[in-house]
């Protein structure tokens, strides 16, 4: 009996000169986790303050929105990483600068390959903000998808589709493939094929048809209009039409609408014939083999 409680005792003894030397710890410590605490808040006011030095040098370049939330975004994770790294060392004598940065190496290279195709995309994004190229607005084309930019963020783009659905498309895959921006300058060529019967006279049939597109209201005076004899089709010899127009999706719609119709109406106002394509081999298909042979 004796003996248990003497031990009981002995664990007491031991515990609390542990909480003693606990608290002797935290006491000494306190002026240091004091100095941290107010490095903490001192940090937190120079990065709100740099922030807005930033967003007001940035607001005086060229820079597009999503760019400018960048360089903001950056310039504060920069302050607070000083900032704790800092706190850190003070409230930690023992915790060297050296050891803390190691420290940070080995573990950016572990969240590297955790998160590679979210770094991948984050990376991506901020070099398509960086170029000058695809801004919010363009219509673009890339890997089968196509439509709007309604905003280019650090890891995807929104594109709105002409149907009006949203697709949200991974940076990377801008990136690293083709993007066609169909939109990057006010005004783009467009061109359609029209085919007239092989007993048309050639120049007559592009005289009229170079006045109609011409004549359509929709082409670019600026630009010149590209009429060519392009093809010995089955039952035609075809025109391909080329002119400049409106870049917008809807342009070019309502040019080749507008277009179409004005050369329509040239043709059959001068008795150009426009033949429906295959009928010549419609035709002989038609006809008996023996005839054929005959």
């Amino acid at each position: 009996m004796n003996n248990q409680v003497d031990q009981s005792l002995n664990t007491l003894q031991i515990l609390a000169a542990q909480l003693r030397s606990m608290w002797e710890g935290l006491v000494s410590l306190l002026p240091n986790l004091v100095i941290a605490i107010f490095l903490i808040i001192s940090t937190w006011i120079v990065a709100r303050f740099a922030t807005k030095i930033a967003d007001r040098l940035t607001a005086r370049t060229a820079m597009r929105p999503s760019l400018r939330e960048l360089v903001d975004t950056l310039v504060r994770i920069a302050i607070w990483t000083v900032g704790l790294l800092i706190a850190l060392t003070i409230l930690l004598p023992d915790l060297t600068p050296g050891s803390l940065i190691a420290g940070l190496g080995v573990g950016t290279v572990a969240i590297g390959f955790a998160f590679q195709d979210i770094f991948e995309n984050f990376l991506a994004g901020i070099l398509i903000m960086v170029r000058e190229k695809m801004r919010i607005g363009d219509y673009i084309s890339c890997e089968g998808i196509e439509g709007k930019v309604e905003q280019i963020l650090l890891r995807e783009t929104h594109i709105r589709k002409l149907s009006n659905e949203l697709t949200i498309v991974p940076n990377s895959i801008l990136f690293k493939n083709p993007v066609e921006i169909l939109t990057d300058l006010d005004r783009r060529r467009h061109e359609v094929v029209v085919g007239v019967s092989y007993d048309t006279d050639l120049e007559e049939a592009r005289d009229v048809i170079r006045t109609a597109v011409e004549s359509s209201g929709t082409t670019d005076d600026r630009k010149p209009v590209d009429i060519f004899a392009c093809e010995f089709n089955s039952s035609s010899i075809d025109f391909k039409l080329r002119w400049w127009s409106g870049s917008a999706q809807r342009d070019m719609h309502e040019s080749r609408d507008l277009v179409i119709r004005a050369v329509k109406r040239a043709l059959d106002d001068a008795n150009i014939e426009i033949p429906f394509p295959y009928v010549t081999h419609t035709f002989k298909e038609a006809i008996p083999v023996a005839a054929q042979a005959e």
